[in-house]
């Protein structure tokens, strides 16, 4: 298990059970990650779960929640850069997974900022 200080946060890694990449721990400002996860996919849970951390989320339901969308938002504005993501999707159109392989980031990050995109054209 891997351990890292961030702002009063534990970060710790460890095996977690099959499809759980993070979670964060409010009573603890505890971070935990799947120490199996490749160094994008780490960067991508970390970040989600730094959103959860700053807005004191006590737990929350993988797809339904307002902390779970929040935290999937921001996760996303805060990794994808507007002009580097318009230059992928120039050269490689709609296909969400090599715009995620271009930018580093995991298909889910680009389907929640795809998915922003989308909603702001039609407000």
């Amino acid at each position: 298990m891997q351990e890292a200080a961030n702002n009063g946060i534990r970060v710790e890694e460890c095996r977690l059970q099959q499809g759980l990449c993070g979670f964060y721990y409010e009573p603890k400002r505890l971070i935990v990650l799947d120490e199996t996860l490749l160094d994008f996919q780490k960067r991508c849970t970390l970040c989600h779960e730094l959103v959860h951390a700053h807005n004191h989320d006590r737990g929350c339901t993988p797809y339904g929640s307002k902390a779970e969308r929040r935290a999937r938002l921001c996760t996303a504005f805060r990794l994808i850069n507007p002009h580097e993501y318009a230059m992928a999707e120039r050269m490689y159109g709609a296909d969400s997974y090599l715009i995620a392989c271009e930018l580093n980031v995991t298909i889910q990050v680009i389907e929640d900022y795809k998915n922003w995109l989308h909603d702001s054209a039609v407000s």
